[in-house]
């Protein structure tokens, strides 16, 4: 999948929240309908099987946790989880294709799906062979049997390992503490950073660490993990590129590709990202910029210049280059440059998700997926708690079939028309983004108010007495006794057993989730009547001389 993530470590986020985000993108001539759901224990399955790898493996003997997910609605190609956030409150992005190169590929080749050949019973009849595992699995695989970040990359690799893979991808891990990228390398090896706390990290379908401490990795693990044979890996094979003896091992000399596709698909994404995040730090544009968008050395992680907002997110994962040459919308380029550089805000975008892990809340509502359905530039994100048991028909109930009833195919149908006249849309656009984004804030602010209501166990602010109030009274009906919403420090067990004996909690944000969807339905609505009027206005065959 052609996707674009970014990570934003605890003290660069504007609240001291670990956020980990990715737009999922399909491939060229692709559209994936996408859905939101929970997936309860009972039903993640015993015995796993991959449609495209042909492989199946056991998880009976497993306990599952509860978790969301974003699957496809059509599961013709499999599930393809894609993003979610577990009752243990750690959250898994899953995953950014990346490229590499031919010496890795040689060296560590994929473990792709061979076919069965001939008849079964001749003589020359070849049995199919499984694949290994890759995007369409990681999240069923790992995310609901793991308690913290750490122990995400640990289950993912000891996978990577014993069935190997067919495609290069990084994976995002995060929990209130810590978040750590992850990327594999060839057919079974892997390496996994630890994201600085006051850094954030820009990904762009490229192999991204540049780099890795493999003492550390292969020792301690305090901000690096890696499978356990790589330094063997990397010698046998002559894979390490540094000139000095004494310079840092760099994984993206090494594991990765600099081609000229990258140049114009890759690269160009992790300057406008960077750009915008670091305006000032250096010059980014003309003849004498430090990094231009053809760049093969723009840093993986760097310190923004100040603490980034969920809005920010939102802005650089839906950037078409707006404010130089190579904006398709824009004014300053022309049709060559227009089109020069692949938009992260792209046409066939599925979902985004931002995973919000916030440590100064109780565990039962400190987890928020943000979604977005669509094409970024003409869509809103909009925040759900995760420590329920349903999610809002809007936004499961996804079909394959075109109807505004679904938040997927209303936001597919909005970007079709306003592309076609993007001028005349975007005001409308604009209002829509921001007055959905406010509902969005408020909603979290009144339904965290709510939750301390009904705990008892902190003062009852003017928000919270606001939010008993609500027109649905989704707050009135709940009453929990002795609550222990602690914010203090739990073992992952303690946060898991807190979540589940909280139903009431959980049925408030439930509540919360769908009165915010409802919300949503209603101004979405607004804006596709207003954008269907705009664009029919300017119909090639329209005329202005009317019938009386």
């Amino acid at each position: 999948m052609a996707c674009t993530t970014i990570l934003v470590g605890k003290d660069a986020s504007y609240d001291g929240s670990t956020i980990i985000a990715r737009n999922e993108d399909s491939s060229n001539g692709e559209f994936n309908p996408k859905r939101f759901v929970v997936v309860k224990p009972e039903e993640q399955p015993k015995i796993y099987h991959s449609v495209i790898s042909h492989l199946t493996i056991d998880l009976s003997d497993e306990t599952p946790l509860r978790y969301t997910a974003a699957p496809n609605a059509d599961l013709k190609d499999g599930i393809w989880g894609e993003a979610g956030i577990n009752e243990a409150n750690v959250a898994m992005s899953a995953t950014e294709t990346l490229t590499t190169n031919e010496r890795v590929r040689g060296a560590d080749p994929f473990v792709e799906y061979q076919p069965a050949r001939g008849k079964e019973g001749d003589p020359d009849y070849e049995p199919e062979v499984p694949g290994g595992i890759g995007e369409e699995d990681f999240v069923t695989l790992v995310l609901p049997y793991v308690k913290t970040a750490r122990e995400g990359v640990e289950r993912l690799g000891a996978l990577l390992e014993q069935y190997g893979t067919y495609e290069m991808n990084g994976t995002a891990f995060s929990d209130a503490n810590e978040i750590w990228w992850m990327e594999t390398v060839g057919g079974h090896h892997w390496i996994a950073k630890r994201v600085p706390d006051e850094a954030y990290v820009t990904m762009p379908n490229q192999l991204g660490i540049d780099e890795f401490d493999l003492d550390d990795a292969l020792g301690d693990q305090a901000d690096h993990m890696c499978s356990a044979d790589l330094a063997e890996f990397i010698e046998d094979n002559h894979l390490d590129l540094s000139v000095e003896s004494t310079s840092p091992f760099n994984p993206r000399d090494a594991f990765g590709s600099h081609s000229d596709s990258d140049h114009v698909y890759n690269t160009p994404r992790a300057w406008a990202m960077q750009r915008f995040l670091n305006p000032y730090d250096e010059v980014w544009d003309g003849p004498d910029a430090d990094h231009k968008p053809e760049s093969n050395d723009i840093p993986w992680a760097r310190q923004p210049e100040r603490k980034v907002t969920i809005e920010d997110i939102k802005w650089v994962l839906s950037n078409h280059y707006q404010g130089t040459p190579y904006d398709p919308y824009g004014k300053l380029g022309d049709e060559r440059t227009k089109h020069m550089y692949r938009p992260i805000g792209i046409n066939r975008q599925s979902q985004l998700s931002v995973m919000q892990i916030r440590p100064y809340r109780p565990q039962v509502n400190r987890a928020i997926q943000w979604i977005a359905y669509g094409s970024n530039p003409f869509n809103t994100l909009m925040p759900f708690y995760t420590n329920v048991d349903a999610t809002p028909a809007y936004l499961e109930d996804t079909t394959t079939r075109v109807t505004t009833e679904n938040f997927y195919w209303a936001n597919r149908v909005i970007a079709a028309l306003a592309d076609a006249q993007f001028a005349d849309n975007e005001p409308a656009i604009d209002r829509y983004q921001e007055k959905t984004g406010a509902i969005g804030h408020r909603s979290v602010a009144d339904t965290d108010a709510a939750i301390n209501a009904i705990a008892g166990v902190w003062p009852q602010s003017d928000d919270a007495d606001d939010a008993d109030e609500t027109e649905d009274g989704a707050f009135d009906e709940f009453d929990v006794d002795d609550a222990d919403l602690d914010v203090q420090p739990m073992e992952p067990d303690e946060i898991i057993a807190e979540l589940r004996s909280n139903e009431a909690v959980r049925q408030t944000l439930t509540a919360a989730n769908q009165k915010l969807a409802d919300r949503l339905k209603a101004e979405t609505d607004k804006l596709l009547d207003t954008v269907l009027y705009n664009t029919s206005m300017k119909m090639k065959n329209g005329f202005h001389l009317s019938d009386f």
